[in-house]
Parts: C-alpha cells; structure tokens; sequence
C-alpha cells in the first residue's frame, strides 16, 4: 500500500500555450495535438489557456460563443478520454440562457464533464495611456466555486482576473486543493507586472501549487497576450516557465514536498481563527 501512496504523490502536470487564431478549426485540432503530444510525454493533467478556441476580445465572445456541450467541448471531451487524462479546457466563450460566460470545462479520462468555471471576475480595468478592457460590455459573471477531484489531489480553478482575489485561493485551500488552475490571459501591460507576482503569492500564501496557461503572445492580435505559462511550488518558485512562443510546458507536481514545506512553516495551524476568516458565500 505504501508503494501506491507514494506514486500518488507524484504526477506530471501539462501546462499548454496554444497560438490562437481567428479559425476555431485550426484553434481545436491544434489544441488535441499539443495536449496529445503532452499525455505522450506522461502528463495526467493538462490545462489549456483562456479563450483558447477564439481570439481574446469583447467584440469575438458573441460571434465564437458556443453552447456547453457544444464543438469545442466535445473535442475535449474526446481528447480527454483518448488520452486518459483529466483534461482542464482553459476557457470558451459559451452561451446559455441569451448571456455570454468565459467559461471552463473540465474533463476526466472517462471523457466525463466534471465541472464548468464560469469566471467569477471580469476583467474591466483602465490603465490610461497602456489598456482599457471591459469584459462586462458583453460577458455574465460566474456565482460559483469550481473545485474537481483526482485520485492525485484536489484541484479549484480560476479564470486569469480570478487570480487576482486572494480569498478564492485561500478558500480553495481550506477546502483541501493542492494544486490550483488559472488559464489565463494577461497583457503586454498586467502581464509584466503582475503575472508572476500573483502566481507566487497564491502559491506562497497557501502552500499550494499553482499553475498557468496563456495563450501564446500574437503581435498582430487586437489583444495581445503576454504568454509565460508557469507552474509554481508551494515554496513560491517557479518550477516551469513558458516564453512569449507556442509550446508545452511541464511540472512534476510533488504533494510529499507540499506535506513537507506545510510542516515546516505550520500557517494553516498557526491561523488565529478566533480573530479573522475567509469563508464562501455561496458553494460550488
């Protein structure tokens, strides 16, 4: 029994970095051959970036929006269980009800929907001089935690904004998820800045990993995506690390270590409960 113990607590982690372009065609069969070509090299969990089956933009959410199940998430569907792996579908414009959600889905070997993220935060900042971007022109919020079960850990997901909310990771935390998944597509201003910065934090504050998929940086994009896909360790390194091009990254995620460096630094006992908490609303 120990042996199995211990394989389970070991596994490898895909991070891909699709280019997207204006044919979803092309986004879908490139996006099962990288993730097949990531289970070949014994990944049993693969994530795919934000928006990785359109363009990013308030004026493409409409026209690429699709039903759940639908096109694009019967190709994950598929993809999923012809590889046998859980099958983290970065996220799609989807259409339900006459709203528009960014929404994720994810896969298990079975080829089985285990759960859809609707991005809980859009992005609607001004930066004047660098960007303004209001996804709340055409997109719905998300009124849900989204957390899935493998026989290696628990994971929560979030969409990009979503990582900026430290309380979304803390409770995805408390509820047990050790690995945390953020698709996402940071720009050429946040991306810089804060990408990295935020990916840590997360990882540091609650000694979890934590990991990223964008897309890969297109300059003749109307938004133009930083790229960097990374993995991070609940010590705060950086483990994996894409750059600005297409590819696949990969991660060894080792939840012995995560055990290890919760001893070492003891927050989760140490958490004065009886002056401060961090609970969800409302659950997923």
């Amino acid at each position: 029994m120990s042996g199995i113990v211990k394989a389970m607590s070991k596994f490898r982690l895909a991070v891909v970095q699709l280019h997207v372009s204006k044919i979803k065609a092309d986004n879908l069969g490139r996006a099962q051959t990288l993730v097949t070509e990531a289970a070949g090299q014994g990944a049993k969990v693969v994530v795919l970036p934000e928006c990785f089956n359109s363009p990013y933009g308030t004026g493409f959410f409409k026209e690429y929006a699709e039903k759940i199940p639908g096109e694009s998430t019967q190709v994950l569907s598929e993809t999923a269980k012809k590889c046998g792996i859980y099958l983290v579908g970065g996220s799609i414009p989807e259409e339900d009800g006459g709203k528009l959600y960014n929404t994720c889905s994810v896969f298990g070997p079975d080829g089985k929907l285990l759960v859809t993220h609707r991005k809980i935060h859009l992005f609607d900042i001004d930066v004047p001089g660098k960007i303004r971007f209001q996804e709340s022109e055409t997109l719905s919020p998300g009124k849900s935690l989204s957390m899935f079960e493998t026989p290696y850990c628990k994971v929560g997901v979030g969409i990009c904004y979503d990582i900026r909310f430290a309380e979304l990771a803390q409770i995805y935390a408390k509820k047990g998820c050790q690995l945390l998944v953020y698709p996402g597509a940071f720009n050429m201003t946040t991306g810089p800045a804060h990408w990295e910065l935020l990916q840590r934090g997360r990882a540091v504050d609650n000694q979890v990993y934590v990991a990223t998929a964008s897309p890969a940086r297109d300059e003749t994009a109307s938004y133009v995506a930083w790229g960097h896909s990374s993995v991070i360790n609940p010590w705060g390194e950086v483990i994996s690390k894409a750059g600005s091009e297409e590819s696949v990254v990969y991660a060894d995620i080792d939840l012995q270590y995560l055990a290890d460096v919760r001893q070492q630094i003891p927050i989760t006992k140490q958490r004065r409960n009886d002056l401060y908490s961090v609970n969800s609303v409302q659950e997923g």
